[in-house]
């Protein structure tokens, strides 16, 4: 065991305490944040604060988590990994569409989708902004205009827009400004890019019925409506993050609160949260 192999993983297990916000997913998916990224989450007004726990169970968790680690293949592949994006992505073929979101991390956004009927595919990406094949750290590093978005192949015949509207909301939070749970920055910004006036008009529907329902326990919401600009896909180790590194995911997600703060607003209509580290201590 190489000791510089162990650099990633003891990175990674400081994440686990997710002090850092856009820091933790960064270091999860191995490549160094930015300084400017760096936001502590106890200064924002939207941190979520996770219950207390004892010194010995953060031991034991820090230790767990260190074990399941070093279980993993070395080297977090991503590390060192500074690609590109590829080229944008071309127009839906003939009887299928497209959607496009943001909504802060794009790990997290994908799941609820690829479970949906009529769901064909999706693709973690970059949108809204006016640079060329933008790269993660670009993006992340907040210079390009770009929003870490979503795009979403359908089948209309299936699944409608409207339908996909709502599993948007379900997992989003519109009522804080420029930042999704511990991502914090415009690139986090929730937002809907519509391809044409249809898209639009059921979009901006969306918007005002659950800004006059309240069940955003606010009238005040901030997800963007914007035409859809060119998508362009994040590098590969992005795409079904949640596949690739699950455990790694499981920590992030939690550790930031998302599923946490969706059950305060949707109740039973969405899955609970699951504490990764009982997870791992039941096996």
């Amino acid at each position: 065991l190489a000791l510089s192999s162990l650099a990633p993983l003891w990175l990674v297990m400081r994440a686990v305490k997710c002090k850092y916000g856009t820091s933790a997913r960064a270091v999860a998916q191995g490549v160094r944040p930015s300084r400017s990224s760096k936001t502590k989450a106890t200064n924002s007004t939207n941190s979520r604060k996770l219950p207390p726990s004892s010194t010995a169970a953060t031991s034991r968790r820090s230790s767990l988590f260190g074990a399941l680690l070093l279980s993993l293949p070395l080297g977090l592949g991503s590390w060192v990994q500074e690609a590109q994006a590829q080229e944008a992505l071309p127009p839906p073929r003939d009887g299928l569409e497209v959607a496009t979101f943001a909504g802060g991390c794009f790990w997290c956004m994908e799941p609820p989708f690829d479970k949906t009927e009529g769901v064909l595919e999706t693709t973690s990406g970059y949108t809204g902004g006016e640079e060329p094949s933008p790269s993660y750290r670009q993006v992340s590093a907040g210079v390009t205009g770009h929003a870490e978005s979503l795009q979403v192949l359908y089948d209309p015949k299936k699944v409608s827009y409207e339908e996909l509207l709502q599993v948007y909301w379900h997992q989003i939070d519109p009522t804080v400004k420029n930042r999704q749970f511990c991502d914090s920055g415009k690139q986090y910004r929730s937002a809907i890019f519509y391809h044409n006036e249809a898209q639009k008009e059921a979009a901006i529907a969306s918007f005002e019925r659950y800004r006059d329902s309240d069940v955003f326990k606010t009238r005040k919401l901030y997800t963007e409506i914007k035409p859809a600009k060119a998508f362009w896909p994040a590098e590969d180790y992005h795409q079904d993050y949640y596949k690739k590194k699950p455990i790694l995911y499981k920590y992030y997600r939690f550790n930031c609160g998302r599923d946490q703060y969706l059950q305060s607003i949707w109740g039973d209509a969405v899955p609970p949260p699951k504490d990764p580290y009982k997870e791992e201590l039941r096996k």
